[in-house]
């Protein structure tokens, strides 16, 4: 399989993984790109939410026109979302690959724990 192969499938899983759940393409892509791509981890999660956002965009965008929640219901996590965005992105390149992991980890975690319950 080539490069270019495995990149696409890669996009398609993590695409199909944040349109199934509405998030979540990263947990996908990171590995696939530092297993397939041989990303360092730090550029893969770079690559990773540069990715995330327009997915997510996608995503949202289905949602919003499929199931119509009210926008006083949504803005409280749009702007939670955005200020974590800017403090996680304005402290990214400061903080080690090894915490890095992690907390992706931890999230990872999370988020099984909070499916199964």
């Amino acid at each position: 399989m080539t490069d270019k192969s495995k990149n696409r499938l890669a996009g398609t899983a993590g695409g199909f993984v944040n349109g199934l759940f509405g998030g979540g393409g990263g947990m996908i892509l990171l590995p696939l790109l530092t297993k397939w791509s041989r990303l360092e981890t730090q550029n893969a999660f770079a690559t990773c939410v540069a990715v995330i956002f327009p997915m997510c965009f996608v995503s949202a965008a289905v949602y919003l026109f499929q199931v119509r929640p009210p926008l006083t219901l949504v803005l409280p996590y749009l702007a939670g979302g955005a200020a974590g965005g800017v403090i996680g992105g304005l402290t990214f390149q400061k903080i080690p690959v090894r915490v890095l992991k992690a907390i992706f980890g931890a999230f990872l975690l999370y988020g099984g724990y909070r499916y199964l319950l």
